[in-house]
């Protein structure tokens, strides 16, 4: 394993501790915005220059192009990094390909479910559009799909507002796209 990648792997496990903003039970990471890392260590060999000393780059996509939290998860990352001697970032915004909640780890997915927010469905392939009216959207109190739409926005325009019939909660539902 070449001393990039070692490095790359470490900035990997930082980024797990940026969290995001408005779901601050998933790390940017679980949440499958951040696309990549590279980094070049510095390789001067001076007494006192260190590895972290290189220069890398991590590219991030938002969920929503006009996604407001995109500044503050940028500004968290250098941050973070700096913290850990990483000196020279630059965090790249990637809108293509446009994230999808397939992104999302299965540990993102878990942890959304723990903190009360139903994690997005697996993406239903249809015939027709009119199959299906309404997805069926599975409580994360309860797990009764006896659920329905309250609003189609809830607190952040990646959420929507569901009631499930069964505990009487109201949950939000990290929409598909």
């Amino acid at each position: 394993m070449t001393s990039s990648s070692v490095e790359e792997q470490k900035i990997w496990q930082i980024l797990q501790e940026v969290k995001d903003p408005e779901i601050p039970v998933l790390s940017i990471v679980d949440l499958g915005i951040v696309r990549s890392v590279h980094y070049l260590p510095s390789n001067s060999g001076e007494p006192g220059v260190s590895k972290r000393d290189g220069r890398g780059e991590v590219t991030i996509t938002p969920t929503y192009s006009g996604c407001p939290a995109m500044d503050v998860i940028r500004m968290d990352i250098r941050l973070k990094l700096l913290e850990h001697g990483y000196k020279n970032i630059t965090v790249q915004q990637s809108l293509s390909p446009a994230w999808t909640t397939d992104w999302i780890t299965e540990e993102g997915k878990r942890k959304l479910k723990e903190f009360g927010i139903a994690p997005p469905n697996p993406k239903q392939q249809f015939c027709t559009s009119e199959m299906f009216k309404e997805e069926a959207v599975q409580c994360p109190f309860c797990n009764s799909y006896h659920t329905k739409q309250v609003s189609r926005f809830g607190s952040t325009a990646c959420k929507a507002v569901y009631h499930c019939d069964n505990c009487k909660e109201n949950f939000d539902y990290f929409k598909c796209h």
